[in-house]
């Protein structure tokens, strides 16, 4: 996730009331990016220093990327001449070219989107066995246009380039049913590992949505109140994307 103007690390945590409450957990000057899963913490400064964090403290990872994610796929960045970059043994290996975003929160998988918004996917055994350049594993073309993309334990959210959101049901082999759109309008997307959705409006505003989550029970075929996830669909509750405070 993008910060525009950070100098504080917080960790808001949603109360029962559905209010934030925010804590300063690290103190970091020009912070920019930051992405977390499994429990780990990746970020990069304004000078596109990337970071990992240990306990409260930022250990300096080697190299320079302008975006970095991490999740059950490992540690993975693109850095400012849009090459992509896996973390092995201590070292950025590359993997490929003309990325601009990535994410490594899905199930073992890694979804990228490219310069010309084409969405790509890293399966399980591309992910994980990828180690060096020796590897011969590549990536999976998905369809549509996508600028941002994120996956979580229900499935992968999307933006395009007119702020429209989609969800898609994707497994380890980067199998897939196509995009399902979702009302709304978001610049950027997140999704927690517990299937929770985060995102940032063009006006600069922060919302997470609390009417989406995991259920059961839902004909598949039920547009109007079920969207079709990787282990089950999303519940389509009436309550709107509420802003974070």
């Amino acid at each position: 996730m993008r910060a525009t103007a950070a100098v504080l690390l917080v960790l808001c945590l949603l109360t029962i009331s559905h209010a934030w409450d925010c804590q300063i957990v690290v103190a970091i000057k020009n912070l920019m990016q930051i992405d977390a899963g499994l429990g780990q913490v990746v970020a990069t400064d304004t000078s596109q220093t990337p970071y990992y964090l240990v306990g409260n403290e930022w250990i300096r990872l080697p190299g320079s990327l302008r975006h970095i994610t991490v999740g059950p796929a490992g540690i993975w960045g693109v850095n400012n001449g849009n090459l992509m970059f896996k973390y092995v043994a201590g070292n950025w290996v590359q993997f490929a070219t003309s990325v601009k975003q990535l994410d490594a929160g899905g199930d073992e998988f890694v979804v990228v989107a490219n310069m010309d918004y084409v969405p790509g996917c890293l399966s399980r055994s591309a992910s994980l066995g990828f180690m060096g350049a020796d590897s011969s594993l590549r990536g999976i073309m998905l369809p549509g246009a996508v600028k941002y993309s994120s996956c979580g334990h229900f499935g992968c959210w999307a933006v395009n380039k007119n702020d429209d959101i989609y969800l898609m049901s994707l497994n380890q082999d980067c199998q897939n049913n196509g995009w399902s759109h979702i009302d709304g309008k978001l610049s950027m997307i997140e999704v927690a590992t517990d299937g929770s959705v985060f995102g940032v409006n063009s006006a600069g505003q922060v919302y997470t949505s609390l009417g989406l989550s995991a259920c059961s029970g839902y004909q598949e075929s039920d547009a109007d109140r079920c969207r079709t996830g990787a282990n089950g669909c999303y519940e389509h509750k009436s309550n709107p994307l509420l802003p974070g405070r």
